[in-house]
């Protein structure tokens, strides 16, 4: 196993590289497919009975953003209202994984063997596991290939329907990809939150802190080319 920029830069794994936007895809139909009424389940993240995962998911990022915020953020007062707008209507509950994107895998030459760090684990909607994957984030510069740095959108969902994930709206991915970078604010804002305070005098989180505004870069771009 290496990095994901070993994996994404390596000649070493270049086949792999080839292998990998299939085999994610079988994976997560395999999570998809997990029965949420398994008793093994008890006690997962879930929406409110009758709140949809997106509106769930959507409130509980905003909120921290508004908590923990030390600045305006016009951008993700927009990404929010556009977001909101965009909401999926599917209320499908499933399995979700929560974290899904190349970092958490391990890999060698043939592909992915193992996909790991499941405590964030819950039922939710299906389609954020593959729009976290999409997330750029996640591309490690390769932003040519949206899916993980790996490949594109329309082959992620190709994979995912041939592996009987069904059809995916590609505007529902949208969702959760921007989603995704909505998230991705939210975990900067924190890092800031935490060096500002003076709980940890880290120029890590500092700067971590900073990179919000790649997030923001990334949110209005989906909104630009968004129909």
């Amino acid at each position: 196993m290496g990095t994901p920029r070993r994996l994404l830069r390596d000649e070493r794994y270049a086949g792999a590289r080839e292998k990998m936007i299939p085999q994610l895809a079988e994976i997560a139909v395999r999570i998809h497919r997990v029965s949420p009424e398994l008793t093994a389940l008890e006690g997962l993240a879930a929406p409110p009975a009758g709140v949809s995962p997106a509106l769930a998911e959507l409130e509980r990022v905003s909120e921290g953003i508004r908590a923990l915020a030390a600045e305006p953020h016009p951008a993700l007062v927009l990404a929010e209202r556009w977001l909101r707008e965009r909401l999926p209507k599917r209320r499908r509950l499933a399995l979700v994984h929560g974290d899904y994107r190349v970092g958490n895998v391990l890999f060698d030459e043939g592909g992915v063997r193992a996909v790991l760090d499941w405590e964030l684990s819950k039922l939710g909607d299906p389609v954020e596991d593959l729009g976290w994957l999409c997330t750029r984030a996640w591309r490690f510069g390769n932003d040519d290939l949206p899916a993980g740095g790996l490949g594109t959108r329309e082959a992620l969902l190709a994979a995912y329907r041939d592996a009987g994930g069904g059809e995916v709206d590609p505007e529902h991915l949208r969702f959760w990809e921007a989603m995704g970078s909505y998230k991705v604010a939210l975990v900067f804002i924190q890092q800031s939150w935490v060096y500002l305070t003076g709980r940890v005098p880290s120029l890590e989180l500092a700067s971590l802190g900073r990179r919000t505004a790649e997030a923001e870069e990334e949110l209005v771009r989906l909104m630009e080319e968004s129909p």
